[in-house]
C-alpha cells in the first residue's frame, strides 16, 4: 500500500523541505512541500508534525554487533545482524566488513555474505579490512596473517562473494600498480589504512579514500604529513571517522570537519560482535577484548572496533562540530551513496528507494523503513 508521510521535516539529501510530504511504496513516488500534495486513493496517510525524514544510514565499515561477527561465516547469523542493525541504528544499507585473519576464514566470511545478499537486500557490498596491511599500524589486526597485497587472492575473494567486494583498506606503501589497477579496474575503491606510508608514498598511491580517519595510520607530524595529514589535505580523499569520542576526541574532529566539510566524511562504526550487548568478555579475531565505559579494548589496553551505534554516531558528530542535519545526512547517507555508486541510496528523491528514518528533532530514532517497509525487531 502507497504511504504518505505528511507535515514533516524532510531532509532530501538535496534541500530541506519544511512542512513536507513524501509518498512512498518501495520507492519515493512524491516529495514536496504539504501545500503542493493532492490525496490519492486507497493510500495511508500518517501525520508526522514534529517530526524528520532523512534517509537511511549507510554503514560502509562495521564487523559486527548484537553477537554477531561477520568472520564468524555464518549467512544466518549475518542476516539476522544486518536487520538487526537496521531497526535498532537506521542502518539500511550496510557493508559487512571482514578483518585479517587466514585465507581459509576470510573465504569462509565471503561465502556467507554472498549468501546472505542472495535475500537481504540491506547488504550493499562488503569491506575488506586487510589482510594486505601493515603490521607498523596493525591495530587490532592480527600480525601473523598480514600479507603484502595480492590480486590473484583479492580477485579470488571477490569471486567468492559475488562481487561484492566494494572496498578494501590496504597499506599503499606494500601494494604495486597491478593491485591497484585490478581495484580499480573493478570498482573496489581503495582506501589506505593500518598503513606506515609517508605523504610521498600516499601521493604515488591510487587511494581516495581513509580508513578510520587518525586510527592506525602514520600520523600527522610537524615534517611528515603521513597518512593523516594527506587525507586533510587533498580534496580528492573520502575519510571516515568512527565518531563515538572515544577513538577520536571532539575537537580532532571538529578539525576534520573543518578542514573537509560535509562532503568529505563519512561515519562508520567499525563495530564489533560487542556492540548493543552488556558490557564484560567480548572478542574480535579470535583476541580477548574487554568491554567497559562503552569502550572495548585488546589486554593490552588498546582500543578495538567501537561499539558505538550509527545513530548516536550521528548525534555525535552534530554535538562535536556544530554542523546542520542536513550536513550530518550528507556524511551519514549522501557521501557514501555517491561515492560507491549506491543507486536508489542516499537520498528522498522522487524515484529513490524508499530507505526512510523517521526522527526527532533531537535526532533520536524512532523509526526506520526499508523499501517502504517498517523494520520490526529481530526474534
Amino acid at each position: 500500500m502507497t504511504t504518505v508521510f505528511e507535515h514533516a521535516t524532510i531532509y532530501t539529501g538535496s534541500q530541506v523541505i519544511r512542512d513536507g510530504y513524501i509518498r512512498f511504496d518501495a520507492k519515493v513516488e512524491d516529495v514536496g512541500p504539504v501545500a503542493d500534495y493532492f490525496p490519492r486513493a486507497n493510500e495511508k496517510v500518517v501525520d508526522m508534525r514534529g517530526k524528520i525524514l532523512v534517509p537511511g544510514f549507510i554503514d560502509v565499515h562495521t564487523h559486527g554487533g548484537y553477537s554477531f561477527d561477520t568472520m564468524d561465516g555464518d549467512a544466518e547469523e549475518l542476516d539476522k545482524m544486518v536487520r538487526t542493525v537496521a531497526h535498532e541504528e537506521g542502518v539500511t544499507t550496510i557493508f559487512p566488513t571482514t578483518m585479517t585473519q587466514s585465507k581459509e576464514k576470510i573465504d569462509k566470511a565471503m561465502a556467507s555474505i554472498n549468501e546472505a545478499a542472495q535475500h537481504n537486500r540491506l547488504i550493499g557490498g562488503t569491506h575488506l579490512e586487510g589482510p594486505f596491511v601493515s603490521p607498523v599500524y596493525k591495530g587490532a589486526q592480527p600480525e601473523q596473517y598480514i600479507i603484502k597485497p595480492d590480486p590473484d587472492l583479492l580477485d579470488h575473494w571477490d569471486k567468492l562473494s559475488g562481487g561484492r567486494v566494494k572496498l578494501i583498506t590496504y597499506a599503499p606503501e606494500n601494494a604495486d600498480a597491478k593491485f591497484e589497477n585490478y581495484c580499480l579496474s573493478h570498482g573496489i575503491v581503495l582506501s589506505a589504512g593500518h598503513s606506515n606510508a609517508t605523504r610521498a608514498q600516499m601521493k604515488a598511491s591510487k587511494a581516495s579514500h581513509v580508513t578510520h580517519l587518525y586510527n592506525a595510520q602514520r600520523e600527522f607530524r610537524h615534517r611528515e604529513p603521513g597518512v593523516t595529514g594527506h587525507a586533510l589535505l587533498e580534496d580528492n580523499i573520502i575519510c571516515e571517522m568512527i565518531c563515538d569520542g572515544f577513538h577520536v576526541c571532539p575537537d580532532m574532529i571538529n578539525l576534520a570537519y573543518k578542514l573537509k566539510g560535509s562532503h568529505r566524511i563519512e561515519l562508520v562504526t567499525d563495530s564489533l560482535r560487542a556492540k548493543g550487548m552488556p558490557e564484560g568478555i567480548s572478542e574480535l579475531g579470535g583476541q580477548k577484548v574487554i568491554v567497559k565505559n562503552k569502550q572495548a579494548r585488546l589486554e593490552n589496553g588498546h582500543l578495538a572496533a567501537s561499539i558505538v551505534q550509527y545513530n548516536d554516531a550521528v548525534k555525535n558528530i552534530v554535538k562535536f562540530t556544530g554542523c546542520s542535519i542536513n550536513d550530518a545526512v550528507q556524511m551519514s547517507s549522501a557521501n557514501q551513496a555517491r561515492e560507491f555508486h549506491l543507486e536508489g541510496k542516499g537520498s528522498l528523491e522522487q524515484g529513490s528507494d524508499a530507505d526512510i528514518n523517521v526522527m526527532t528533532p533531537e535526532l533520536d530514532l524512532l523509526q526506520t523503513y526499508s523499501y517502504g517497509q517498517l523494520m520490526e525487531a529481530v526474534k
